[in-house]
């Protein structure tokens, strides 16, 4: 049995007592002559498999440790008993489908949208915000409403130049929820607001204002919106161009660049490549 750790006497303290101050116990009793038991061992090691960090799988083989089981007043197998700080929390007694496990261990078990958001803040302090965007995308996609997540999304947004998104985002923050990650945050976007609004771009939108048919301003002016994230402004330009002038391989190669630099699920990215393929085929 892997992922699953044994319970003797000998470790019964370490354990039960112990182990169960930090983190979730869930001891299974269960013999091997009663095959309902080592089925529903089974089952909760592989449903316990990957939240190891969450609750310490346990098990207790009633033929060579009858104490425990009598400690435990175990009158019947399959029985399984949850324990926090050395006392029953919870517990299943009898055949147990997967459905009865879900619901049971769905008590306690983090929900899918704490471990994206647990992995997302990882990929960001590793600095990996391309990696970080589809993760956490899809936490807010399972509860849209929860503050901790919303911040992260926005985080995410203002380092992928999604300004209108973040700000959004933010503007949806509830008052309780503003602490001191929302003030940050709309300290960042405020910079960010302001970045991508530079003295260079200004420039080159006024003289497109004036010559709106030359191709270079404009590719110059799709790379300016590209390095400050507006990338939807900057693909808007160059499938323009390639639309326009299909034999244009330098305005095809920056928005490919562009396309590449978006991080996975960005749906600018899906959009264009159905545009370029529109006009391929």
């Amino acid at each position: 049995m892997t992922n699953s750790l044994a319970i003797t006497l000998e470790n019964f303290q370490q354990v039960i007592i112990e182990e169960s101050k930090n983190k979730l116990v869930l001891l299974d009793f269960w013999a091997q002559q009663i095959p309902e038991s080592v089925e529903l061992r089974d089952k909760l090691t592989r449903a316990l498999a990957n939240y190891s960090d969450t609750i310490l799988f346990t098990t207790v083989d009633c033929e060579t440790q009858g104490q425990i089981a009598q400690q435990f007043g175990i009158q019947g197998l399959p029985t399984v008993i949850l324990v926090k700080d050395g006392q029953p929390l919870d517990g299943l007694t009898g055949p147990q489908t997967d459905e009865t496990i879900n619901e049971f261990l769905g008590k306690y078990l983090p929900k899918e949208q704490d471990v994206l958001l647990a992995q997302a803040n990882e990929l960001l302090a590793e600095n990996k915000v391309a990696e970080a965007f589809p993760v956490i995308t899809q936490a807010f996609q399972l509860d849209n409403e929860r503050a901790d997540i919303k911040l992260v999304l926005a985080n995410v947004y203002i380092q992928t130049g999604k300004i209108t998104e973040a700000e959004a985002l933010l503007k949806s923050i509830k008052m309780v929820d503003q602490d001191s990650s929302y003030q940050s945050l709309m300290a960042r976007l405020e910079l960010a607001t302001q970045a991508a609004d530079s003295p260079e771009i200004q420039a080159l939108e006024q003289q497109l204002e004036s010559d709106p048919d030359n191709i270079e301003l404009q590719q110059k002016l799709a790379a300016q919106y590209s390095q400050v994230n507006r990338n939807d402004e900057a693909l808007t330009i160059l499938f323009l161009l390639v639309q326009k002038d299909g034999a244009d391989t330098a305005s095809k190669d920056l928005l490919l660049d562009v396309l590449k630099s978006l991080p996975d699920g960005d749906a600018l990215v899906s959009k264009y490549r159905r545009k370029l393929y529109t006009l391929m085929y």
